[in-house]
């Protein structure tokens, strides 16, 4: 929680700082947010299958927390987009060396029974930060007066205090690597390993990723409605309050019924959250494009942890999360350069529109797998209480 606060303090005003004091297009925007969060995305297929060969996650989890928080005093110190660039890549690799390893650790501790609610649980919790970041960068900026590297520079307390904690209470489960056990290696030979439901998970996540783009155009499209810079980190709090509030409960249903049907819904809230950003044109709008955009969140996010939890193998766990993320890090490069251009050469709402386009058809590709494939619904009837990892 206290990496998210810390991150949420800066990602919440870097498009702002980019476009409006280093004077950078959304296009080259768009190519940074592009990079930077594939780049967690391809680094995890790594750190997974790593995760499952040296049965040692937590390690890994301490190292991508440790690179994060070492990369914040960058970004205060950044005068040019290429600075802020190479900080915002380093930063991104920090989080993809611990993202597998950490999904996977939860996966290993949870009952299978309670995995839906277990994820949703650990995804409110980590919401709760990316609230209180948001929050703290609007008092901060109100505080100094809109002086963007000095709330910068307090974002870097809370990232080390994550360290600390991590590092000093939590635990590696016992019986994690099972002795004689085959370890699994970074090869493609591996892949014969994974089902077709798994390979489902990775095409609908994929296609979620073109609709979702980066949030970096949630915050542009609040400042083109006319949001002053010292609360367009309000847009995040906006988003993260309707996704912790949704990510829970949504875990807890997937659990009795379907995952699918609850996917199927998360897509139908994106559909909607981009049609209404679209056709926006005063801040009432943007509040309610942007509160469904926070549901669809906690429709989809956990579920699809969940979901590649159910269709991995146990013991590659790490290595299927990775791959997860590998695709959905490709894509969300394409959909993030995609949205940039659409934005300078068409405008604002052609982006949307192509959002919308994207969650329609992923819609129906969920449609048309529970059609064809009612019993394979990766959900778990009789949940017993849940117990959570939130690191």
């Amino acid at each position: 929680m206290f990496m998210d606060i810390s991150s949420e303090m800066i990602h919440s005003l870097l498009p702002v700082f980019i476009v409006s004091v280093l004077g950078a297009s959304t296009t080259t925007l768009g190519v940074l947010e592009g990079f930077a969060e594939g780049a967690v995305n391809i680094v995890k297929i790594f750190s997974g299958a790593l995760s499952d060969r040296v049965h040692k996650r937590k390690l890994l989890a301490l190292a991508g927390y440790g690179m994060a928080a070492l990369t914040k005093p960058l970004f205060p110190l950044a005068r040019s987009l290429t600075f802020v660039f190479v900080a915002r890549i380093i930063d991104r690799v920090g989080k993809g060396i611990r993202g597998a390893p950490r999904d996977a650790l939860v996966a290993d501790i949870v009952p299978v029974e309670a995995r839906g609610a277990s994820y949703g649980l650990r995804q409110t919790l980590d919401t709760i930060g990316a609230v209180a970041g948001p929050l703290s960068a609007i008092l901060l900026m109100l505080k100094f007066r809109g002086d963007f590297r000095k709330v910068f520079w307090a974002a870097t307390l809370p990232a080390f205090v994550s360290v600390m904690l991590l590092g000093a209470l939590v635990r590696e489960p016992s019986g994690a690597s099972p002795a004689g056990q085959a370890r699994p290696r970074l090869h493609w030979k591996e892949l014969k390993h994974f089902s077709r439901s798994f390979w489902f998970v990775v095409t609908i996540g994929g296609v979620f990723t073109l609709a979702r783009f980066s949030e970096a155009f949630l915050l542009l499209r609040a400042k083109s409605l006319g949001l002053g810079n010292d609360y367009v980190p309000f847009v995040l709090v906006l988003m993260n309050v309707f996704y912790a509030l949704s990510s829970y409960p949504a875990g807890q249903l997937s659990d009795r019924m379907d995952r699918r049907a609850v996917l199927a819904a998360g897509a139908v809230a994106l559909v909607a959250a981009n049609l209404v950003l679209a056709r926006a044109s005063d801040l009432i709008a943007l509040v309610v494009g942007v509160s469904i955009w926070g549901v669809h969140m906690g429709l989809s996010q956990s579920l699809m942890t969940a979901m590649v939890a159910d269709a991995a193998p146990a013991d590659r766990r790490g290595t299927a999360f990775g791959l997860f993320n590998l695709a959905g890090g490709i894509l969300l490069l394409a959909a993030s350069v995609l949205a940039g251009i659409l934005w300078d050469c068409v405008g604002s709402f052609a982006t949307f529109y192509a959002g919308a386009t994207f969650a329609a058809l992923a819609l129906g590709g969920i449609i048309a797998r529970i059609t064809n494939h009612p019993g394979d619904s990766g959900s778990h009837s009789s949940p017993t209480i849940v117990g959570s990892v939130c690191l």
